[in-house]
């Protein structure tokens, strides 16, 4: 089969390359699945560069989230699964033309769910709704995020509205903010723009926001601190500058700040099933709906990875980079 195959660590369009190798074999409780669509998300990217929380043996195949359709059914695993359009994540080798997946592990996709909506349902929609559940505010309280037109924060939107949480939407340019308040997103505000933090503090009023969200990293992250209220928190899940943050002392002393990381692939682990079928569920319902943002920029042919590499570290691009077999 044909598979995006990284031997060494580094940037994605230098060490990622289409090649051919063995097709895998489903184990126990395993099923092979013929690719259908696979996302680059930006953890992906990090995984290639070595950056990530966990690194693979290399030689290794990119991704870790795809739809597909399952070609066959591993020892212990029931031959009706085979012919079924699933969706899965968590799981390593999803840029190649096939991928093997725990039987149990992987998502029925219903037929009012497209493929390339299927292909992105798990990783960052669960993401955000295990994020939104462990923040402290609640009905009627406000957030402030940063990176509001990336992939989670699209999805913040949507999850945070069906539970009446009020949220502000940071964005890093005026671009970015149209591309907000196309998607219905309210409280859009741009952080190249002078008086913006006051602009937020109109919104939330003196009490200030219970919860911070960041995924920008440096000076940007460091300002939510001015805008939260006190004994608010600020939770940080991905650094889209890589710049150190500059925290304030007399902030995080006098209004008695928190400041955590907030991990999925750590969280999931302590996840119960019970609770992880009830928030799966919750999403497929939304996006059997229309009404969970999945948007698709570009596809590209495997043999087109490095292509997509660049395509999926652009500035300003709207909607995720898929691979298509």
């Amino acid at each position: 089969m044909r598979a995006a195959i990284h031997e060494s660590f580094g940037e994605p369009t230098e060490v990622l390359a289409c090649k051919t190798t063995d097709r895998p074999e489903p184990g126990q409780g395993q099923v092979l699945v013929r690719m259908g669509f696979a996302p680059i998300h930006n953890h992906d990217l990090w995984t290639v560069r070595g950056t990530y929380g966990v690194t693979p043996d290399l030689p290794a195949i990119g991704g870790s989230e795809a739809m597909g359709v399952v070609e066959a059914a591993g020892e212990g695993v029931d031959d009706a699964m085979v012919g079924q359009r699933i969706s899965a994540a968590g799981i390593r080798g999803a840029w190649a033309e096939y991928f093997v997946a725990e039987a149990d592990g992987v998502l029925p996709l219903p037929d009012s769910i497209p493929d390339e909506a299927g292909a992105q349902l798990i990783a960052m929609p669960l993401s955000a709704l295990a994020l939104l559940e462990m923040l402290k505010a609640e009905k009627g309280d406000w957030i402030v995020q940063t990176a509001a037109n990336g992939a989670v924060g699209k999805l913040m939107v949507t999850l945070a509205r069906s539970r009446g949480v009020n949220l502000v939407n940071l964005v890093r340019r005026e671009g970015a903010a149209e591309e907000m308040r196309e998607v219905e997103a309210e409280n859009v505000i741009d952080t190249s723009e002078d008086g913006w933090k006051t602009r937020v503090r109109e919104l939330t009023g003196k009490a200030g926001a219970v919860s911070a969200i960041d995924a920008v990293g440096g000076q940007t992250g460091a300002d939510l601190i001015d805008l939260l209220g006190e004994n608010g928190e600020l939770v940080v899940f991905g650094t889209a500058t890589g710049e150190p943050m500059p925290i304030a002392s007399g902030p995080m002393i006098f209004k008695q700040l928190t400041i955590r990381g907030f991990w999925a692939a750590r969280l999931g682990q302590h996840m119960s099933d019970t609770q992880r079928e009830k928030m799966i569920g919750e999403l497929v319902s939304l996006a059997a709906q229309g009404d969970l943002p999945l948007d698709v920029g570009e596809t590209h042919a495997l043999d087109d990875v490095t292509k997509a590499m660049s395509a999926a570290q652009e500035s300003g691009r709207g909607g995720k980079i898929l691979l298509r077999p």
